[in-house]
């Protein structure tokens, strides 16, 4: 065969594989799929470079021709809610057409956010019933699947809409789930679920880069270009890794073969970095470290100390995977980032005198060390008089042996994975609104928090080019016992006040849950109230129930009265209440700065509030603590009262910002 002959073979088969190409839609449109209601309707896909695509629906007949690259996009009439229908699209080149059965219209929600988006029904309060129980067919739940990419995609990976069957609901985000299940109650129309969330992700890997450039103090971090491949991110990663941990412990990772000794409890560690225990080592200066490190600890143990017979080590939790001894001797480990570790040690083990404890941690991915509150953190030395447990909270040696090899990126590690993998191919999708419950990987930097908060909000707004659509987010909860909150300040409360801070925004709402925590509890079960005060919120702002109160009470002014301070608030409706005899949750301060709980009562609509020792009050705080579920301020229709300040004076987290 000449050339000629092979070169016109090439072409009939290249222009055989362009006629068989057939037209495809992204991956969002399925069967069992809902549309936005009152909306002009967006649907796109691709096809065949300049194929002519016909799209027919409720009577609706439009065709639009792919570009030069094979896309095509159309927007559909507004339609009413309702359903069973059929969506059908076919090509002018392809074969066959696709044939979209059991298509609803009604009222779409993009639910995003970490982990307390992401917790499944399955495992909330009364999750396992109420899943079993679920029949109704007119909620249907799409979870796109994790995907941190270094581009943005425009597609995503094969998913189908499940409707809130026995046989599905189990696996639904469970605020998700009662959020739209009050809708239905309210509305009387289909709900559809777009869950795009992750847990343990931070507000930056969701936030385009257009976004984040718009930010000072984070636009400089995005001058040098980003890697653009797997290849590229390896190379940059590892470098980054190692100067990091040479500026943290003096010198690169050590190695297994020097790490073989480390267990041994005569060895020297003086010379080694330390880390705080509970805590995770991202915020101790080793930021999106993933890989193996040691932590070890000398406990100075009496002759009865020493000899007790019922011995427990208890390392709070571990991420993800630890190994453990105690003067040099194995003694337990298990993987599992959530799962409290307690070991009992053998007879013999524990001697007069020095004792060492090491702990060889594995981080995966995302947060990395010894985690928890520091009362799960002690040795245990049994139930005997004059014995008491030894606390292991506090600072240990540390040093890293290791990083982990990386052929990807993991959600946390650049700015805007998430952004690329996740919400970029999903963008244009019509919504109603977005659930937004996010902020607790943010909490040591939550005074910027309060900037990228309303950026995210913005572009994404932007974006969806569907005007300021209804934005509601959840107020994040605490991952300590109040019984160790302090006056001295929160991180947590700075974040929650960032949060608040979005409200400024219109069209936004947010949600508070100091009155369903778990005493710390970062994860609280009961998502049945916070759904539920979410579609509050979505009800009353889209005028459906005016009427309603949606929203706790908000502070609004402060007015002195002799050593009283008055507190007025908005959102306060028909009156204030407390739950209790006492209100709780109020602290009072003069111009020292010095915050003293305070006693307060409710006066009609405001509350007063003094200290019998403080003369000059000048500010008032309110559940600024990291875990505020003692607050009992409500108002009329049971919705909790927002923490806030009334002071600006500097607070924690003001120097912290984002590094990657």
């Amino acid at each position: 065969m000449n050339w000629r002959a092979a070169t016109l073979l090439a072409c009939l088969a290249g222009l055989s594989t362009a006629v068989q190409a057939e037209v495809r839609l992204h991956g969002l449109f399925g069967e069992h799929m809902v549309l936005q209601r009152e909306a002009p309707i967006p649907v796109w896909g691709w096809a065949a470079p300049g194929e002519t695509v016909r799209l027919q629906f409720r009577g609706q007949s439009q065709t639009v021709q792919a570009d030069a690259e094979g896309r095509w996009r159309v927007r559909l009439k507004p339609e009413a809610a309702g359903g069973p229908h059929t969506l059908r699209v076919s090509g002018s080149r392809s074969a066959k057409a696709l044939v979209l059965a059991d298509v609803l219209v009604g009222e779409v929600w993009l639910c995003s956010g970490q982990s307390n988006m992401e917790w499944a029904l399955r495992d909330s309060l009364d999750g396992p019933a109420e899943a079993a129980a679920a029949r109704d067919d007119g909620i249907r739940h799409f979870k796109v699947a994790h995907r941190a990419a270094l581009q943005p995609q425009d597609d995503i990976a094969p998913a189908a809409w499940q409707p809130a069957t026995a046989a599905h609901a189990a696996e639904f985000s469970a605020v998700a789930y009662h959020f739209a299940k009050r809708l239905r109650r309210e509305l009387g129309v289909p709900v559809g679920l777009l869950n795009v969330s992750w847990g343990g992700t931070q507000i930056e890997a969701w936030m385009s880069p257009a976004a984040l450039k718009t930010l000072a103090d984070i636009a400089p971090l995005l001058e040098a270009p980003l890697p653009s491949s797997e290849r590229d991110f390896v190379a940059q990663q590892e470098a980054r890794m190692l100067r990091r941990v040479k500026a943290w412990q003096g010198t690169g990772p050590a190695g297994a073969a020097e790490a073989e000794t480390w267990a041994n409890p005569d060895l020297d560690d003086r010379a080694w970095s330390s880390l705080h225990a509970p805590g995770i080592w991202e915020t101790q200066g080793l930021e999106n470290l993933d890989g193996k490190i040691w932590y070890r600890k000398t406990l100075q143990l009496s002759p009865a100390q020493a000899a007790a017979p019922e011995a427990v080590l208890h390392l709070a939790q571990v991420d993800d995977c630890d190994e453990t001894f105690v003067n040099g001797q194995p003694v337990g480990g298990q993987c599992g980032w959530d799962r409290p570790r307690g070991y009992r040690l053998p007879a013999g083990l524990l001697r007069a005198g020095a004792n060492v404890i090491a702990v060889r941690v594995t981080d995966q991915g995302m947060g990395g060390g010894i985690h928890g509150t520091p009362e799960q953190l002690r040795l245990h030395l049994g139930v005997r008089e004059g014995v008491q447990d030894l606390t292991l909270a506090g600072s240990w040696q540390a040093r890293v042996e290791s990083l982990l090899d990386k052929t990807e990126p993991g959600p946390n590690e650049l700015p805007s994975l998430l952004f690329n993998g996740m919400l970029h191919p999903v963008q244009g999708f019509g919504l109603r609104g977005m659930l937004w419950y996010q902020g607790e990987s943010n909490v040591a930097r939550a005074a910027q928090y309060e900037r990228l908060l309303p950026a995210f909000i913005s572009d994404l707004r932007a974006r969806w080019g569907q005007g300021d659509f209804p934005f509601h987010l959840v107020q994040i909860a605490a991952e300590s016992p109040a019984a160790l909150n302090t006056l001295s300040g929160s991180a947590w409360a700075e974040l929650r006040e960032a949060q608040t801070q979005a409200l400024r925004l219109p069209h936004t709402g947010l949600v508070v849950t100091s009155d369903v925590a778990d005493d710390g509890n970062l994860h609280p079960r009961n998502k049945q109230v916070v759904g539920e005060r979410l579609a509050g919120l979505a009800l009353q702002q889209s005028g459906k129930r005016k009427t309603w109160q949606a929203q706790g009470p908000v502070y609004r002014s402060m007015k002195r009265r002799g050593r009283e301070l008055e507190l007025r608030f908005d959102h306060a409706g028909t009156g204030l209440l407390s739950t209790g005899a006492a209100l709780q949750g109020f602290t009072i301060a003069d111009a020292s700065g010095q915050f003293q709980p305070a006693q307060a009562r409710i006066v009609g609509q405001t509350v007063r509030v003094h200290h019998d020792a403080i003369q000059h009050p000048v500010a008032v705080r309110f559940g600024w603590v990291d875990n505020p579920q003692h607050n009992n301020l409500f108002n009329r229709a049971g919705l909790p009262a927002v923490p806030f300040r009334t002071d600006r004076w500097p607070r924690l987290t003001e120097q912290a910002h984002y590094v990657f």
